[in-house]
């Protein structure tokens, strides 16, 4: 029997089945309105295309590589019991200009921010690479750039707080609450109620309300439509599986996406496992979190037993957020994608692994999905492909990862 296809969401309230929507205060539903209508008419518009295509070719540096990780395969193969195990292959999108995905999605953001007249443009960011590839984007197009950052990620990422910076946006460190994303989020969120006649809310991941769960998906499905074309090109094939870390799902989505419809490719999302099971301990809301409202839509979300947003853990602060995208929620529930989790010391013993062996310091969000690529290619077969993505590099971790694995020693 031929299987629905998965791609045709969200509907036109924003809904990827019961998940998504628009639940936000009455000031910004006009804002939103404006930003779906002129985004329709941005994917109509051959120029808006062209201008976006130009910037990912010569600015971007796109198309990121496929990169055969061999000496990642021979340690999977170490590893299984059969002794054979799937090839991995990397898509490289830490090679991208600012070091990871997001600028695929600011890019676009910010030549929509253009064509609405708007001069501002604000952010939210926990790992800072969002944060970064906005600026990036500011100062190439010429906008003003705000970028909210929680104290204590600003901490563990001081590299991209000098960035931002550096790019010419002004960083504005929030005390508040866990002091990372989520309550990065909420300033920013606060900031845009109150400047949206001149501000647009470039947000990173496939989160909040409708249209952004949409936009950020679609800006960031380059990913997965180069990586099928370049999978064809270098084994003939889809792969078996593809992998990737997921906090709020950006890069996920991007990668997961063209590939929804062909359901002989397994999709599997690797959440923050954090330091264990109980809450507080971790950052895996499609794991063990429950359906609730957060930052403007409906999803999976980690609550307390009062039904308040938890605080969440993880050694990476890009994945630290106690929600996750509508669609990935869908996702889930469909069973189109299955999820899972890597604990922190699995996701160090990965970054140090992937450093060693085949010379890339990867993001501690993509150690996530490298640590559970490593042993699930132990359990397929010789001849079998996974595709694992690669969403940032690791400078911006070098520190913080440093003092984890130090820490660890006896």
């Amino acid at each position: 029997m031929t299987q629905a296809p998965l791609s045709n969401v969200p509907n036109t309230a924003g809904r990827f089945g019961p998940f998504g929507g628009v639940y936000v205060p009455e000031t910004l539903v006009a804002a939103l309105n404006q930003l779906e209508t002129e985004y329709t008419r941005a994917k109509a518009d051959p120029a808006f295309q062209l201008d976006l295509n130009n910037l990912l070719g010569t600015f971007v540096g796109r198309p990121t590589a496929l990169f055969a990780a061999r000496a990642l395969t021979d340690h999977a193969r170490s590893l299984s019991k059969s002794g054979e195990a799937a090839h991995i292959w990397l898509k490289r999108e830490d090679l991208c200009h600012s070091g990871a995905h997001k600028i695929n999605n600011t890019l676009g953001q910010a030549l929509l921010t253009k064509r609405m007249g708007k001069p501002r443009i604000i952010a939210e960011t926990g790992a800072g690479q969002h944060g970064v590839a906005t600026a990036t984007a500011a100062a190439h197009l010429g906008l003003s750039c705000e970028v909210y950052m929680g104290s204590e990620d600003a901490r563990r990422q001081r590299l991209n707080v000098v960035r931002m910076e550096l790019l010419g946006a002004k960083v504005i460190t929030v005390d508040s609450g866990s002091k990372t994303l989520k309550d990065a989020t909420n300033e920013a969120m606060r900031d845009w109620m109150a400047s949206v006649d001149n501000t647009h809310y470039c947000l990173g991941s496939v989160v909040g309300p409708h249209p952004f769960p949409m936009i950020v998906r679609d800006l960031q499905t380059i990913i997965g439509v180069e990586a099928k074309h370049q999978c064809l090109g270098a084994f003939g094939a889809l792969p078996n599986a593809v992998v990737a870390c997921v906090g709020g799902g950006s890069n996920a989505a991007g990668i997961f996406y063209p590939f929804i419809d062909d359901h002989a490719v397994a999709l599997i999302g690797v959440e923050a496992g954090g330091a264990g099971p109980l809450l507080g301990q971790h950052a895996a809301p499609l794991c063990c979190g429950e359906p609730g409202v957060l930052h403007g839509s409906l999803s999976y979300v980690l609550q307390d037993p009062a039904g308040q947003t938890a605080d969440v853990h993880s050694c990476s602060a890009g994945l630290d957020y106690p929600g996750v995208g509508p669609e990935h929620a869908f996702w889930k529930d469909t069973g189109r994608v299955s999820y899972t989790s890597v604990t922190d010391d699995e996701a160090l013993d990965a970054f140090t692994l992937i450093s060693q062996r085949e010379g890339i310091i990867p993001a501690l969000e993509s150690a996530h999905a490298i640590a559970h690529a490593v042993h699930l290619a132990a359990t397929m077969r010789a001849g079998q492909h996974l595709l694992v993505n690669l969403s940032g590099r690791g400078d911006k971790d070098v520190d913080e990862a440093h003092r984890l694995i130090e820490a660890r020693k006896p």
